[in-house]
């Protein structure tokens, strides 16, 4: 069979010079069938991808590229290897497709598609949050009531009281490793049931999509079974809290010297906890007035345009160090901020400023976010800046803070009838 030859993807030399992108550079090879080179930051896989018209588009994971290391035809792959197993794996999809060979659907248990899930969200390239969210919610959910069910055996009823019975569960706690699991003391407030409802939502659209894939695999015969099941529906998150500029300035005034900058600049900039930790000198920018996120929980970069007071802020605190240090560290100890650190501090610094209802250190986005939309930023621009795709996510939390068209027109033009209040005195 004649070998494919591809000049960006044949060698180590002519594939470093690509530019690191999650999307794989596809090389077509024959019959719907092509082959795909994703670079990392600490070299590439392989992945093949085949289209059918009666069944789309199927991928496999084929192994890690020789970029480092050198090709052994099993876990490392050269080019010439990888298409060669990309061609095995199309010869295997047309045997179960045509029916030359019975999928082994009586043993690929629900524990194995979550495997083979897993090991895709990692050859895809996805950011460590989400595998590491996906992974947690396979331990914790998944895997316990419906990991040895086999997928020949599964039913719509199954899958409908396991989703039900995670909605009714009582939120879990973080808990010492090796204890048993704690939960939040239950309330039948509408609130806390619409999260849990929610929760179990995003929990199930892990499996289905897992699900998906092993039907695609050719791992079971139907997919009829899941797709019977549908998500909660009117689920759409509640409003979020976020603090007048008034409560910020209380804020801020009420925090410890240790942890004051880092409330600033978490209301400068809208990032999240983990992005500020991660921040170095060398990250800002002064000239362009923007701060650098390298890592992100959607594993993409992303720059953060300041205003002229959170410029001043930055340029303060980076004066005179070195590029390599952290921006944001413990005043007194010069320690960096590490996981969970902020949660003792700020949960004092709310109590001295009295800010009723509490807000957590997260709120502080949701701040910057509410009130950069009240004041007539765009949602884009504000999506942007947040680091989402898209404006779905501003428009589902903020959407109902920007100012309304509708609302302008009606406010210029309903009609008026003269009425004028009264004196009213408040009450004692």
């Amino acid at each position: 069979m004649r070998q494919i030859r591809d000049a960006k993807l044949d060698t180590r030399n002519a594939r470093a010079k690509l530019k690191q992108r999650r999307e794989p550079y596809w090389r077509a090879i024959s019959g719907g069938l092509a082959i795909g080179y994703r670079k990392g930051a600490t070299g590439g896989t392989w992945i093949a991808k085949h289209y059918a018209a009666e069944h789309g588009r199927r991928y496999e994971a084929l192994g890690a590229a020789d970029d480092i290391r050198d090709a052994d035809g099993e876990n490392v792959l050269d080019f010439q290897q990888a298409e060669s197993r990309a061609r095995e794996w199309l010869a295997k999809l047309t045997k179960q497709d045509t029916g030359d060979v019975t999928v082994d659907a009586g043993s690929y248990t629900v524990a194995d598609a979550m495997d083979a899930y897993l090991r895709f969200l990692e050859s895809e390239g996805r950011s460590k949050y989400s595998i590491r969210d996906t992974r947690y919610r396979d331990q914790a959910f998944i895997r316990p009531k419906l990991g040895d069910v086999k997928l020949s055996a599964l039913t719509s009823d199954q899958l409908r009281r396991w989703r039900d019975e995670l909605a009714n569960a009582a939120a879990r706690i973080r808990t010492r490793a090796g204890d048993t699991q704690k939960h939040r003391t239950s309330n039948d407030s509408q609130d806390v049931h619409r999260a849990r409802r929610a929760t179990a939502n995003r929990t199930w659209a892990i499996l289905r999509v897992a699900l998906n894939q092993a039907f695609r695999d050719g791992r079971v015969h139907s997919d009829s079974v899941w797709r019977k099941v549908k998500p909660f529906q009117k689920v759409g998150a509640a409003r979020v809290r976020y603090l007048t500029v008034a409560e910020a300035r209380r804020l801020i005034n009420a925090s410890d010297p240790d942890f004051r900058l880092l409330v600033q600049a978490a209301l400068q900039t809208g990032c999240r906890y983990g992005e500020l930790t991660r921040l170095k000198v060398q990250d800002f920018s002064p000239d362009a007035g923007t701060i650098s996120i390298r890592q992100s929980k959607s594993g993409k970069p992303r720059h953060v345009v300041l205003t002229d007071e959170g410029m001043a802020l930055f340029r303060q605190v980076c004066a005179g160090r070195s590029g390599s240090e952290p921006i944001l560290r413990k005043a007194t100890s010069g320690e960096p901020w590490d996981k969970s650190h902020q949660r003792d501090p700020m949960c004092e610094a709310v109590a001295r400023a009295k800010i009723n209802p509490p807000i957590s250190f997260h709120g502080l986005r949701h701040t910057w976010a509410s009130l950069a939309v009240m004041n007539g930023v765009p949602l884009m621009v504000v999506a942007r800046n947040l680091g989402h795709a898209d404006t779905s996510m501003v428009e589902q939390h903020y959407g109902h803070l920007a100012p309304s068209y509708v609302a302008e027109a009606i406010r210029k033009g309903a009609p008026r009838f003269g009425f004028k209040p009264g004196k009213v005195a408040a009450l004692p």
